[in-house]
Order: C-alpha cells, then structure tokens, then sequence
C-alpha cells in the first residue's frame, strides 16, 4: 500500500509553512505547474530548503502577499497554467 503523507491545514502564519504543510500540492493529479503562496500583508521569506524541494518536485513557487498572490493565481489560470495557490489572509 502507498503511505499517504499527513497534510496539516493549520497554517496560520508563514512560519507555519513547512515541507508537511505543501505536501497536499505534491499530489494533485495533474501535478501543478507552479504553487502561489500568498503570505498575508507582507511578502515573506520562506526558507530556502522549502522551495528547493518543492523545485526537486517539479513545481516552481511563487511567493507574495495575499492580494498579490491572488491576482497572480487568477492571471495564471486564465492563460490556462496548471497552478494552485495557498493563501494566508492578511
């Protein structure tokens, strides 16, 4: 049997973002293109080895405050891009 990964939704702040909490992005069929994260009023810094393993997996992230983030998702849907976004509102 395949393990499945445990999938935390309590993401509250951008420090809450981890490798656990992007796994849901990892398995959606068909895998996305790239993964918008909105982190709030501010863009923030997420650690560099977060993003290196989301790349490894073959989806770029992108990372803004929510408004942003939101706009982007929107434009990069209507061009027909396989993307997903994860947005913590500001």
């Amino acid at each position: 049997p395949r393990s499945v990964p445990s999938v935390s939704p309590q993401v509250g702040s951008y420090r809450d973002i981890s490798h656990e909490s992007l796994s849901l992005f990892r398995l959606l069929e068909p895998q996305i293109e790239i993964l918008v994260l909105g982190t709030g009023d501010r863009v923030e810094r997420l650690h560099p080895a977060i993003l290196k393993q989301m790349r490894r997996c073959g989806i770029a992230v992108e990372v803004q405050d929510t408004p942003n983030a939101c706009a982007t998702f929107n434009f990069l849907t209507s061009e027909k891009r396989l993307a997903a976004a994860g947005l913590i509102p500001p």
